[in-house]
């Protein structure tokens, strides 16, 4: 019987473990421009900032203007100090307008999340 009870502890422990494991998705916490918010002028470069660490390597970011034109930019990178923050450098300045950010990342669980948001620039 002590054996049947050290197996059930045993397992319940290991599903509460692997339930835990699978909510540490990197996740989008919050970006500068801000979700759904509006910047006075261009921006040189937009940071997401994630609920985990993230792979860069293996994620991509993609911002579109309103009228469908794609944005160039840099290789992303994250911040030195801290594997939550991905930089992407805007390859040119942004005019006036409503732009789609897209992101694929992959977390230093390996997990692959994705998301969109907009911010606009007034």
């Amino acid at each position: 019987m002590h054996r049947f009870l050290m197996l059930i502890l045993t397992a319940a422990i290991a599903c509460s473990l692997a339930a835990k494991a699978a909510l540490a998705h990197a996740l989008l916490d919050r970006a500068v421009p801000s979700v759904g918010g509006t910047v006075s002028g261009s921006p040189r470069e937009l940071r997401l900032y994630f609920t985990q660490g993230v792979v860069t390597a293996f994620s991509h970011v993609h911002v579109v203007s309103d009228a469908g034109s794609v944005v160039p930019t840099g290789k992303l990178v994250t911040d030195s100090s801290d594997k939550t923050i991905v930089i992407v450098r805007l390859g040119r300045a942004l005019p006036r307008g409503t732009y789609t950010v897209t992101w694929v990342v992959v977390s230093v669980d390996t997990h692959t999340t994705q998301g969109t948001f907009s911010f606009t620039v007034s």
